[in-house]
């Protein structure tokens, strides 16, 4: 990932040093493992630990050059650390495993604390949603349907969909994470051939992952779970940054994003606060659900396991888990943040569209009046084009239509912005039980 796009704390999961460092934890576990069990003297795996490098960038440059001759990184990073700690010990590093032992247990470790992030990232984003949800609650807007006027509706119903359908994205990152924490070190074709279940169980153990039955990998419908999760956030991101989009135009004008000291909006128009980051957000959300496309075509792999999927999972794991944790974060920065016009917003609903957001109670209204419903429905219809065209307040123009027989009570009720909007606890009800 760009560092455009890259939040340190991701960042450092993702580092040549801390995938070698990771990879080193899960050999060293290991030999450990085989001295619990007996194969390996305990003193033997006592100077295996006490000797193994550490991971510096001189340490990541000699594999790298290694691995110009092996061909083959894990091979590569065996060779430099068992010079490293020395004959005859360091011969017992990776005893009896095969690459995808270490390289798969490491990565689903790796992802497992990348999940802890996001999650915690997640959790942010919907405590912002929620406070502001319940902010706005009773502030009414115009409802949209097809992007024109509909019912009125307020920006805290708006904003509490987002927070529910946030949680419901924190949901499936938790169900990831408990996806991805899994280990193998069952050797070639997963069946133990040559190491003991029992140094799996302790390396899983220690790395706080669960061992799991692999063939030389570890299923990738776990990988692919993650990055659904990591699609859905930006999906839900997208949404939310599309809607602010509409809101903040010159027309509409609900709402705008901040606009920072000495920030310029456009290097020609001096005027222009443009939603840049519900642009970007908007953009980010497409590379996201590209990322879940090539994660689904590595589940499928030829026998007990190729490589087909390694070259894609080395850029759209690390890319997937950073871009989402930018894009968590912005979100929430967005939102908290978010400059809403409640004035713009009310006099929309009311005077925007003349009133014709109240076209269905006073259809309903004539229906209970005893007016057949095709017949109420023309009349409506055939008035609320008048006052569109006329542009006239709907109202002025049933007043004085012979065949609409309401009295002053009937349309006030009609008329209510407190009736249209007096189930809006509905929503303040469903995010009170959301966490955060």
């Amino acid at each position: 990932m760009i560092p455009r796009y890259s939040l340190p704390e991701m960042a450092a999961l993702f580092t040549d040093e801390a995938r070698f460092e990771m990879w080193l934890e899960v050999e060293l576990l290991a030999v450990e493992g085989w001295a619990e069990v007996g194969t390996i003297p305990p003193d033997a795996a006592a100077a295996v630990r006490a000797r193994s490098p550490k991971v510096t960038p001189e340490l990541v440059g000699a594999i790298n050059d290694r691995e110009r001759v092996t061909d083959h990184d894990v091979a590569a990073f065996v060779d430099v650390v068992q010079d490293a700690i020395g004959a005859p010990e360091g011969s017992w590093v990776h005893y009896g495993l095969t690459s995808s032992d270490v390289v798969d247990t490491a990565l689903c470790a790796t992802l497992t604390r990348a999940a802890d992030l996001l999650i915690d990232a997640s959790s942010g984003f919907v405590s912002v949603l929620k406070a502001r949800a319940i902010e706005f609650m009773d502030t009414p807007m115009p409802g949209r349907t097809h992007g024109m006027h509909a019912e009125p509706t307020t920006f805290g119903a708006k904003l509490a969909l987002w927070c529910l359908q946030a949680d419901r994205d924190r949901a499936r990152l938790r169900a990831a994470r408990h996806g991805i924490a899994v280990g193998k070190l069952s050797g070639a074709v997963g069946t133990y051939s040559n190491i003991d279940p029992r140094v799996e169980a302790h390396v899983c153990g220690a790395l706080g992952l669960t061992a799991v039955p692999a063939t030389q990998v570890i299923a990738r419908d776990r990988h692919a779970e993650l990055l659904w999760a990591c699609a859905s956030v930006g999906a839900t991101v997208e949404v939310i940054g599309t809607e602010i989009r509409h809101l903040a135009r010159t027309e509409v004008g609900e709402v705008e994003e901040a606009f920072g000291a000495g920030q310029k909006g456009s290097s020609a128009m001096p005027h222009k606060r443009n939603p840049i980051l519900s642009e970007r957000l908007s953009g980010l959300a497409r590379v996201l659900r590209g990322y879940l496309g090539a994660g689904l075509e590595d589940v499928a792999l030829w026998h007990e396991r190729d490589i087909s999927h390694s070259s894609v999972e080395r850029v759209v794991l690390p890319d997937a888990c950073l871009l989402t944790y930018y894009v968590l974060r912005r979100a929430a920065g967005l939102v908290q943040n978010l400059v809403v016009h409640t004035d713009r917003m009310r006099s929309n609903v009311l005077e925007g569209s003349f009133g014709l957001v109240f076209s269905q109670p006073v259809l309903l209204a004539l229906v209970e009046s005893g007016m057949e419903r095709d017949v109420a429905y023309r009349i409506v219809q055939r008035d609320a084009r008048a006052a569109w065209e006329e542009r006239r307040p709907f109202r002025g123009v049933l007043e004085a239509d012979a065949d609409v027989r309401l009295d002053g009570a009937a349309l006030d009720r009609a008329f209510s912005l407190d009736r249209a909007l007096q189930h809006v606890s509905k929503f303040r009800q469903a995010i009170e039980e959301v966490e955060g």
